[in-house]
């Protein structure tokens, strides 16, 4: 379970003053779920992402990931939950002097696990994203929706049961971006939790799921169906 309880978080401001980002908020979504976040850019989306792998931590109320909760959660474990999500964000963040494999399998070396298992993982899910037969690449070589896949392989290396996606396909044109989200969504099909920020309502309206829109500081379910440009 995924739980905002009563959470407010704002931004301080040049002149020190603060903008409330959003104020007692509160939602739950449940494991297994595929959530989608919309609004006007500096609504909360991203602001949303970070409370939940807990970059940010709010100034009242509580977020509770799985076991995890922001308000008794130390530095020590935060590491721990990272690992139990995957994060996909607009802009690759590709290492650019490490091949498509050796990007992957950055991801999993914090995590302690041998060589062979690694490399063992690492070939699994760059299958998984159809990238097996560009493994010896480097980011240069690769168009945009191939180096999204391979963001997404990383996000999922290490099994993650959340994935967190933050714009992932801001960067696409449509149809690249069409097959981005269709290859999310069998990840959310086989089990992931699937939580996905963006503005291209073209995309909620042609693959619905559970919308939520943030308007004027609060958090409101909506049809997708009944989204407009």
């Amino acid at each position: 379970m995924i739980k905002l309880e009563d959470v407010s978080v704002s931004h301080t401001l040049p002149n020190g003053s603060k903008k409330p980002v959003f104020e007692r908020m509160s939602i739950s979504i449940a494991r297994g779920e595929m959530v989608y976040l919309i609004g006007p850019s500096g609504s909360g989306k991203t602001t949303l992402l970070r409370l939940l792998y807990m970059d940010l931590l709010p100034e009242q109320g509580r977020v509770t990931v799985g076991k995890y909760q922001s308000d008794s959660i130390s530095q020590k474990e935060i590491p721990f939950l990272r690992r139990s999500l995957g994060v996909v964000f607009q802009d690759f963040q590709l290492l650019p002097d490490r091949t498509v494999y050796d990007n992957v399998a950055f991801a999993m070396h914090a995590t302690g696990k041998s060589g062979s298992v690694i490399q063992a993982k690492v070939l699994q899910v760059l299958a998984r994203v159809g990238l097996s037969h560009k493994r010896r690449r480097y980011p240069h070589e690769l168009s945009g929706g191939e180096q999204q896949r391979v963001v997404i392989a990383r996000a999922i290396a290490n099994e993650p049961w959340i994935m967190l996606a933050d714009e992932p396909t801001g960067n696409l044109d449509p149809a690249v971006a069409d097959d981005t989200l269709k290859l999310l969504i069998s990840l959310h099909r086989q089990g992931m939790t699937l939580i996905m920020a963006t503005h291209d309502y073209r995309l909620v309206k042609n693959f619905p799921a559970r919308t939520l829109a943030f308007m004027k500081g609060r958090l409101v379910e909506v049809e997708p169906t009944t989204l407009t440009s």
